[in-house]
């Protein structure tokens, strides 16, 4: 009896972790298509940032957050169109962390400037000079954005730009967040 109760209980909670996975992937709707949703949480290697003062910020210093991790440029067209968007989700959703990481060769004086013209005042200056970390996480365009889960761990993945704040991202993230 209890070999049988216990298998009900292992199918269900194995069928309740499909559901919620299939559950966020029902939402993903618009940009939220490009979204991809992982089967099994990947690791992050550590990485050390810079900011505009060359002071240093590892990644795990976030962890206990949700990360929105976007790689960025200020030469890519599709990073300065989508910078608002993420802007505007730290702003909505203030319990996560959105993390823009300028990589590659980007001057500071750059950086600033363009968060002055697009009103970018939520999101940290947060740069990855020499690529580092973006090619340790296999970024080989830009955009990218990663959602790191609370342990630092890689859940799901973006290529391309996206609407971060619209009503459809929001509510993938929150259910990203809220788990199975």
């Amino acid at each position: 009896m209890l070999r049988k109760t216990l298998l009900v209980v292992y199918t269900a909670l194995a069928f309740g972790a499909n559901a919620a996975h299939a559950d966020v992937a029902g939402l993903r709707d618009g940009d939220m298509k490009k979204l991809a949703i992982h089967m099994s949480p990947a690791p992050v290697p550590e990485a050390v940032l810079l900011d505009a003062a060359d002071g240093e910020h590892a990644l795990a210093d976030y962890r206990g957050k949700w990360v929105v991790l976007n790689f960025w440029a200020t030469w890519c067209a599709p990073c300065r169109k989508e910078m608002p968007s993420l802007d505007r989700l730290q702003v909505a959703m203030p319990e996560i962390a959105v993390l823009p990481v300028a990589t590659g060769r980007n001057a500071v004086e750059g950086i600033q400037r363009f968060y002055e013209e697009a009103a970018v005042v939520n999101l940290p200056v947060l740069r990855d000079p020499k690529s580092q970390l973006g090619r340790a996480m296999g970024v080989l365009g830009l955009p990218v954005t990663v959602i790191l889960n609370p342990e630092g761990q890689e859940v799901a993945r973006l290529i391309g730009d996206a609407e971060w704040d619209s009503e459809n991202a929001q509510a993938v993230l929150r259910a990203l967040i809220a788990g199975p």
